[in-house]
């Protein structure tokens, strides 16, 4: 080792100051919830060991700000800090070791094991490979193969087997025409299934005080790069259609209104997160639309909250639904971090309904509402927020005043977040033998009061949906009814303009 790199090595680390949205996060910390952001990738074909963590280590020093852990500091300091680092401090990318239930171990440890801050970087990268059969796992091995006499593959959360998963009935006089849960094989005659020795599925685990789901899926957009050779460069965003006619006016509901919670299930007595993912068509909508999928996406998930409630007797308020909004560009430039803004989407309890004649004035409201949400500039979590983190006491003081504020103001948080990634804009194509993606799923943490999040992305045609919810609030079977709600209301968004 020459002098040079020994001064290198030797020199300080550099210390960027906590932002807004990572020291919020950090004050807010529990052990019980995890904030841990879940991203899932699933490939026709196995990946080499070494090939990985070589193309993994590359790409984490291509986009340096990952390459981060929390400076420690005297209570009195007035702010946190991360550090960044040269190389990584452990090992991210992991191989577990094969079995039949590891997809859902793995799925496991993303909602209950958080990567830690003060080891540099705080993501952790698994890859499960010849899972085999797959028993009280969120997921299939088959994604991408609807299985006979449904739409998608069903993967459910927490049973013992996919057979025996909790379900109620959905076939009430508010859903007419819907089908009886299919429990036949998972394939389709004729269909050969994805080869469950061969498939690879990579779970990449965010502590998302420092990080958000985007900023991870650029890094690993870049590791595909380098491991199959194959260009990953992000697809031109969709455009949106111009505004259609004004729907009439429905008074919104005053931001000082409390709005709705999930009205409790069935929780478990065990403490953190449960998950369930499942695969759905997109859902259709006339060219030149003046709404986007996003829109139908926000109007399905309200419509599911409310039906939920009126099952559940739970007294009418108006939904709002916290919505990321991420302006970032998405290629190899793009800033890393916690760099989404967060808006708020209100529903009055009257117009929630699912009425043929009613649902284009209600799409065409809520695109209107999201596109003047999304033009507004403003602070990631509001101007309070940063006010509340001026670096003008020490941060234990901070720290204690954001937990009580957060306590006091918990009547007047959100309904649930819905998180919609879009249309995965890189193509993580990791080469000829691992193959390209054909089903990726995020999920989002759902600490109470709101306890619920709603996740959304679609690769290959296909809409990927993740529940994620708050045991204290709900269960297995709650999330597979509402994963049940979810698709019949998104149907109903399928309706000329």
């Amino acid at each position: 080792m020459t002098a040079l790199q020994r001064r290198a090595r030797d020199a300080a680390p550099v210390r960027v100051p906590f932002p807004v949205v990572d020291e919020v996060a950090r004050h807010c910390l529990q052990e019980e919830e995890p904030e841990t952001v879940h991203i899932e990738v699933h490939l026709p074909g196995r990946l080499d060991e070494a090939r990985l963590r070589a193309a993994f280590a590359e790409a984490l020093r291509r986009h340096p700000r990952v390459l981060m852990r929390e400076a420690p500091g005297r209570w009195y300091r007035l702010r946190y800090a991360w550090e960044l680092t040269a190389e990584p401090d452990v090992e991210v990318v992991r191989f577990p070791a094969p079995g039949r239930n590891a997809l859902r171990d793995a799925r496991t440890r993303a909602l209950t094991e958080a990567p830690a801050l003060s080891s540099s970087p705080p993501v952790r990268l698994e890859v499960v490979r010849a899972s085999g059969p797959v028993e009280g796992s969120e997921a299939g091995d088959a994604v991408g193969v609807p299985p006979r006499g449904t739409d998608r593959p069903t993967q459910d959360a927490g049973c013992d087997t996919m057979r025996d998963r909790p379900t109620q009935d959905t076939t009430s006089d508010t859903m007419p025409g819907r089908p009886a849960p299919d429990t036949g094989p998972d394939t389709m005659p004729g269909r050969p299934a994805p080869s469950a020795a061969s498939g690879s599925v990579l779970f990449l685990t965010i502590n998302h005080t420092a990080l958000d789901g985007p900023a991870c899926l650029r890094v690993l957009a870049t590791a595909a790069e380098l491991y199959g050779g194959r260009d990953n460069s992000p697809a031109a965003p969709p455009v949106r259609g111009a505004p259609g006619t004004p729907p009439p006016a429905v008074a919104a509901p005053s931001p000082w209104s409390r709005p709705a919670r999930v009205a409790p299930g069935t929780p478990e007595p065990s403490p953190g997160n449960g998950l369930l993912v499942t695969e759905l068509p997109l859902p259709r909508r006339p060219r030149g639309a003046p709404y986007t999928v996003n829109d139908q996406l926000m109007v399905t998930t309200a419509l599911t909250l409310a039906h939920w409630n009126r099952e559940h007797g739970a007294r009418p308020r108006p939904l709002r639904i916290t919505m990321p909004v991420d302006d970032r560009p998405r290629d190899a430039g793009m800033p890393i971090g916690n760099g989404t803004r967060l808006v708020e989407v209100a529903f009055a309890h009257e117009e929630l309904t699912a009425d043929a004649d009613r649902m284009p004035a209600l799409l065409q409201r809520t695109a209107a509402r999201t596109r003047a949400l999304k033009a507004v500039p403003r602070p990631q979590l509001g101007r309070g927020a940063a006010l509340l983190t001026a670096p003008v006491t020490p941060v234990a003081w901070r720290a204690a005043l954001t937990r009580g504020l957060r306590r006091a103001a918990a009547p007047w948080t959100s309904t649930t977040l819905l998180s919609n990634i879009g249309r995965i804009p890189y193509a993580l194509d990791f080469g000829e033998e691992a193959g390209r993606a054909h089903a990726v799923w995020f999920s989002a943490p759902a600490r109470m009061p709101r306890g619920l999040t709603v996740t959304t992305a679609s690769t290959a045609g296909r809409l990927h949906l993740a529940l994620r919810w708050s045991r204290a609030l709900l269960g297995h079977g709650d999330g597979a009814h509402l994963r049940d709600l979810f698709e019949h209301y998104l149907h109903t968004t399928e309706v000329a303009p």
